[in-house]
């Protein structure tokens, strides 16, 4: 991925996390939400709710950081505790909260089985990831991790794609259920394309990620 890329998925995950914390600890509870979404949203419980919100808001603003090379080469320690940070605190309470919330999301079935097999994928990427670091699979859990801030992204996308079809005359109701299902899986065909070319040119892998200093590596 090139360097813009990269600083825009940077600057858009800190903005979203950062616009998610100002609505929820300055603005009443459900403010920011749609009037169309705003029954079914209140109807879950706040606990839930602030929960989910800042455990996005986590995965938001440490995401970015865990694919720093200088970072992970300088900094292991540092890369270790915020990885278990982004795993645990973003997606371990971001996803299973977001499971609740989906169950009775806005928008019918197809938008709750949307917001559900996504918050599914990202707990189970992030499992993965888990799962190869303990092994010292170091280019396995890179993948891993890839895929899932690109799910953690959705936050991002939904918040793009939501207006931009409700502006483009969309009814609300369908356009959630359709963003439901599109603020995660081009994010995920995105990722593993680019993880696909980076498989198909070695040379073009980060030699930090190859170093066998495993221990500095070992981040959640």
């Amino acid at each position: 991925m090139n360097r813009l890329a990269a600083a825009t998925i940077a600057v858009l995950s800190v903005a979203v996390a950062a616009y998610a914390v100002v609505a929820y600890t300055v603005l009443p509870i459900g403010a920011v939400i749609h009037p169309d979404l705003r029954e079914a949203f209140l109807a879950h419980h706040r606990v839930v709710v602030y929960l989910h919100v800042f455990g996005a808001a986590a995965a938001l603003l440490l995401g970015p950081l865990q694919f720093l090379p200088r970072l992970r080469s300088t900094r292991p320690r540092w890369h270790r505790w915020s990885g278990r940070v982004y795993l645990v605190a973003g997606v371990g309470v971001g996803g299973l909260t977001g499971l609740v919330l989906a169950l009775a999301a806005s928008g019918g079935p197809v938008a709750r089985a949307g917001f559900a097999a996504l918050a599914l994928a990202w707990l189970s990427t992030g499992a993965a990831a888990l799962w190869q670091v303990r092994r010292g699979d170091l280019a396995a859990h890179r993948r891993w991790v890839s895929r899932n801030f690109a799910l953690a992204f959705a936050a991002v996308t939904l918040r793009l794609e939501l207006p931009a079809m409700v502006a483009a005359g969309v009814p609300v109701a369908a356009a959630y259920a359709a963003v439901a299902w599109l603020c995660w899986l081009p994010n995920l065909l995105a990722v593993e394309a680019w993880l696909a070319r980076e498989r198909g040119a070695p040379g073009r892998v980060r030699p930090a990620l190859a170093k066998p200093a495993q221990a500095a590596s070992r981040c959640s």
